[in-house]
């Protein structure tokens, strides 16, 4: 029953981010619990012959891991400049107040007081890019280089190049919440590159965001199902109570 109450929890969890930008749903997977070994399988059963099979009696289930699912998200078009998608795998880089490098495939940027292409938390994308003043366009390549052009200028300039990041074990990052993931030992060293580049890292798109994973026709059936576990297993505590009940009354 604690199982199924977390795996709510979860499906809960997946179901209030179906509309975030980047995110990716997690599934729960379970493990049964040790087993009262009242005859151990291979036991003997007389001098020239062993038990077949023995009698084990398991003793429920635990949550074990949360599966995070690595799908891509639908592709929403904004029209707005500053918004990338990553088609394929990867992570964008952003820098955290206190040094850290974190991770995200949430691409809904803007720029701060100083031009600094930021996130929504107003952390500085790496590596750094700053949008001039006066800029009257901003392009931003498959290969994630970013351009300008400036009022009363008819060349682009680049003025710099995104660069992603890419996991062994993505489902490794450590979510720390805001659309944001940090490296751990599980996840491994991230390997950086440029978009589109021989490291296997997917490509930008502009003006799209890449939307929640989350299938809320899935996750309903979902809830559903560990309802009905829920809803089993308490009555299986309460038959196992009343048949206890029964034994008693037999003494008296």
């Amino acid at each position: 029953m604690t199982a199924q109450a977390l795996n709510l929890d979860n499906i809960a969890n997946n179901l209030a981010n179906s509309s975030t930008a980047g995110f990716r749903s997690r599934r729960l997977q379970f493990e049964d619990l040790i087993y009262q070994n009242i005859v151990m399988p291979g036991a003997a059963a007389t001098q020239q012959t062993t038990l077949v099979a023995g009698l084990q009696v398991g003793l429920g289930t635990r949550s074990a891991a949360s599966e995070v699912i690595q799908t891509t998200g639908d592709f929403s078009q904004t029209g707005n400049p500053l918004d990338l998608a990553i088609q394929g795998q990867g992570f964008f880089q952003v820098l955290l107040p206190n040094g850290q490098t974190a991770y995200t495939r949430s691409g809904s940027f803007q720029t701060d007081q100083n031009g600094n292409l930021v996130d929504q938390n107003g952390d500085a994308v790496q590596p750094a890019i700053t949008i001039p003043t006066g800029a009257t366009s901003i392009t931003v390549g498959s290969d994630g280089t970013v351009s300008v052009t400036l009022a009363g200028q008819t060349a682009a300039q680049q003025v710099g190049q995104l660069q992603l990041a890419l996991f062994n074990n993505p489902g490794g990052l450590n979510s720390t919440g805001s659309n944001l993931l940090l490296q751990t030992t599980a996840s491994g060293d991230p390997v950086v590159g440029a978009p589109g580049g021989s490291e296997g890292l997917g490509s930008i798109i502009q003006g799209m965001l890449e939307q929640s994973n989350v299938s809320v026709v899935d996750e309903f059936v979902n809830m559903i199902v560990a309802q009905r576990s829920y809803e089993a297993s308490s009555r299986v505590v309460n038959a196992a109570d009343q048949m206890m009940q029964t034994i008693n009354n037999l003494g008296r």
